[in-house]
């Protein structure tokens, strides 16, 4: 049974995927290399695995630990924290319980009437 793809696939050749291999240890980030090959990001990962490169989990710089503690404290959500750095809420989730943030239960957040 063959299943629909909502859109072309890219098949990378052998030798495309060298030059994504060391592109990805030089620096270059999934997405960026996605973008570059285009194809989805998920699919760069998927060549790095079978080549046995291991993947880098992007968190918040030290340096914005801080103020993402600040922001998470103050009200703001996972994911708002994260659209301001660049970084996912899982990176997020992470940085913050390295620095022992309680996590506020996932759902709607309660409406403060005025």
């Amino acid at each position: 049974m063959v299943r629909a793809v909502g859109i072309a696939q890219t098949f990378l050749r052998p030798a495309q995927v060298d030059e994504l291999v060391a592109l990805y240890r030089e620096g270059a980030t999934l997405v960026e290399l996605g973008e570059r090959f285009s194809v989805h990001r998920r699919t760069v990962a998927a060549h790095l695995v079978r080549r046995s490169i291991p993947i880098r989990r992007r968190g918040l710089d030290e340096s914005d630990v801080t103020e993402a503690v600040e922001l998470y404290e103050g009200g703001s959500t996972l994911i708002e924290v994260g659209l301001r750095f660049g970084v996912s809420q899982q990176a997020v989730r992470r940085a913050l319980d390295v620095e022992r943030v309680t996590i506020r239960p996932g759902g709607r957040r309660a409406r403060v009437s005025a």
